[in-house]
């Protein structure tokens, strides 16, 4: 099984996408790691990106996902994957692949990044109301409140996966 954990940025993916890995088991890979150094600079800059700037990222982070099943390896991928339209091209397969939404309310976000030592990363705090303008709340995802303490989002996530798994 692939799990993507969405959201936009300072939801939690990261932490919380590693406490799932570790407590499953299961491959960890942090989808910032697969922006073009393009990418990289806008952000740091505090550009937005754009469609044309998401694309090649997100089909890098689809052959990853499209390798992991083949390979047969669970995996937990974080991606802001903000837009149905890029949703869709990220869940080639259904039964394989789940979402999970981190949702958390702007003003929320805001001070944890403003709070939050968020070491070695690019992403510009500037971005996050053009994150929060672009983001299609998902249909058919697992909606995780994120006001939570990580420990507790990340086992309760944990708890529906392995419902999912069992059934």
């Amino acid at each position: 099984m692939i799990v993507i954990v969405m959201g936009v940025t300072g939801s939690g993916k990261t932490t919380i996408g590693k406490m799932l890995a570790e407590e499953l088991g299961w491959g960890f890979y942090e989808g910032d790691e697969f922006h073009p150094a393009g990418n990289v600079d806008r952000m740091k800059k505090g550009i937005p990106l754009n469609d044309n700037d998401r694309t090649p990222w997100l089909n890098t982070i689809r052959k990853l996902i499209m390798k992991c099943i083949k390979e047969k390896e669970n995996a937990i991928i974080t991606c802001s994957a903000l837009k149905e339209s890029y949703r869709n091209l990220l869940m080639t397969d259904d039964k394989e692949i789940k979402l999970v939404y981190l949702k958390g309310d702007f003003n929320v976000i805001q001070k944890r990044l403003k709070n939050k030592n968020r070491k070695n990363h690019f992403m510009n705090p500037n971005l996050l109301k053009s994150q929060f303008d672009a983001l299609e709340e998902p249909k058919n995802a697992l909606e995780v409140d994120i006001s939570k303490k990580p420990k507790i989002i990340a086992e309760s996530i944990k708890s529906e996966l392995t419902l999912l798994l069992c059934a």
